[in-house]
């Protein structure tokens, strides 16, 4: 499973792919979500849009998306505070 519950909180295991044409979740990757995201991975700038759409996707202000863990890889943890809709509604 990709996400788990923590209280008012979600944590999503992802499978990131920085440098696609643009930002879009393409589905499931093994036990992760996979994210294409149209940023670059330099200097911190895929993390950066990852936290921004996954906040725009939850409904959640920016502060709320967290990343745990995954900072340089493409495998990501991130948490999400109080998010507005139920992870598996992402799915395509």
């Amino acid at each position: 499973m990709w996400f788990r519950r923590e209280g008012d909180a979600v944590t999503l295991t992802l499978h990131v792919q920085p440098g696609a044409k643009k930002t879009e979740i393409a589905g499931i990757h093994g036990d992760a979500l996979k994210i294409k995201l149209a940023a670059p991975p330099i200097e911190g700038k895929a993390n950066a849009a990852l936290l921004a759409f996954l906040a725009e996707k939850f409904g959640v202000p920016l502060r709320n998306a967290v990343l745990k863990q995954g900072e340089s890889s493409r495998r990501k943890v991130v948490s999400i505070s109080g998010p507005k809709i139920p992870p598996d509604s992402l799915l395509p």
